[in-house]
């Protein structure tokens, strides 16, 4: 979720060079992070540090969640490189943490789930983009329901409620669906303000966006889980 930073527009063909070059390094982050998933879950060494200390974890969120302000809030006045390398090294450690989804579900409920998650992540992004209608007004209610998300998940850590977890997840579902929509009519909005299509902005611009939209894609996924997959015995 982020508001237009520049105020000369574009011309279509360079809205859409910007919103592909967020799609590849999404896609980029993504396979980032499968490998290093797959790294993590075939070394037992690895699986021990990681899942041995249970505060091990936490540990990788905050520096996630430091990642991930970090880029945010200075992409602006950050080099190309810089916002590359730590987009790299979010994907790289995010990985790391859902390698724990290959320890409790099943593989060929995990492969499934992803093929939904892609293809409803897809759809509400094509909403995004071609839609009319000015998705700004969903920004407050979306913004309310993560936070609320985000609560609810740290207590339900604490709780371990498999019926809380249950409404999590639909409510988690619910806010980024709309997020996926929300963020890609914003990124569409972000490019046509652009100043003067000049490459370090849109370079800058693609990996702010591609962050958002690995965020509303793994979240989802995450989400989806709760209800397509199938827990190991």
């Amino acid at each position: 979720m982020f508001q237009p930073l520049y105020t000369t527009h574009l011309d279509t063909k360079e809205t859409n060079i910007l919103l592909r070059s967020v799609y590849e390094w999404m896609m980029v982050g993504l396979l980032v992070s499968g490998l290093s998933a797959f790294m993590v879950t075939h070394s037992a060494f690895l699986v021990h540090m990681l899942f041995g200390n249970p505060y091990m974890i936490w540990v990788l969120f905050f520096i996630e969640l430091g990642l991930v302000f970090a880029i945010s809030a200075g992409i602006d006045k950050m080099d190309v490189s810089t916002a590359k390398v730590l987009f790299i090294l979010f994907s790289i450690i995010d990985g790391m943490t859902l390698s724990s989804i290959f320890l409790v579900f099943t593989e060929a409920s995990i492969v499934t789930t992803f093929f939904i998650a892609a293809m409803t992540f897809g759809v509400m992004s094509l909403y995004g983009y071609f839609t009319d209608s000015d998705l700004s007004s969903w920004g407050t209610l979306l913004f309310a329901g993560l936070i609320g998300v985000v609560i609810a998940v740290i207590v339900n850590f604490f709780l371990q409620s498999p019926v809380f977890e249950w409404w999590i997840s639909v409510i988690g579902v619910i806010v980024f669906v709309g997020l996926t929509a929300y963020d890609t009519q914003k990124i569409k909005q972000m490019g046509e303000a652009m100043s003067n299509g000049d490459p370090s902005v849109l370079n800058r611009i693609a990996i702010v966006g591609a962050l958002a939209l690995y965020l509303d894609f793994i979240n989802l996924f995450i989400f989806l889980l709760e209800f397509f997959g199938n827990r190991r015995n």
